[in-house]
């Protein structure tokens, strides 16, 4: 059986290998930076989780620093989504 670090160390590879090749499909260009910041989220919350291990950590932790990351990448969407806009 595979590892967890293994496991998340793959999918951050694909991920990254996503955010190169999937953008240019998309008609959008918002959209596509939606996509991107999605990508984003969750690597950072695999290697908040897996690598930082704050998967053995409280659930306040687990929570606070989750939602700091979908803060992150809220914000980068708004201010995207303004200079579209603008």
């Amino acid at each position: 059986m595979m590892a967890r670090l293994d496991a998340t160390w793959l999918l951050l590879i694909g991920l990254a290998v996503a955010t190169v090749v999937f953008p240019p499909l998309l008609p959008r260009a918002l959209l596509a930076n939606g996509v991107l910041l999605a990508f984003a989220a969750v690597k950072g919350r695999k290697i908040v989780l897996d690598y930082l291990d704050l998967r053995a950590a409280p659930a306040p932790w687990r929570g606070l620093v989750s939602a700091w990351v979908l803060v992150v990448v809220l914000v980068a969407w708004l201010a995207s989504a303004a200079i579209a806009l603008i």
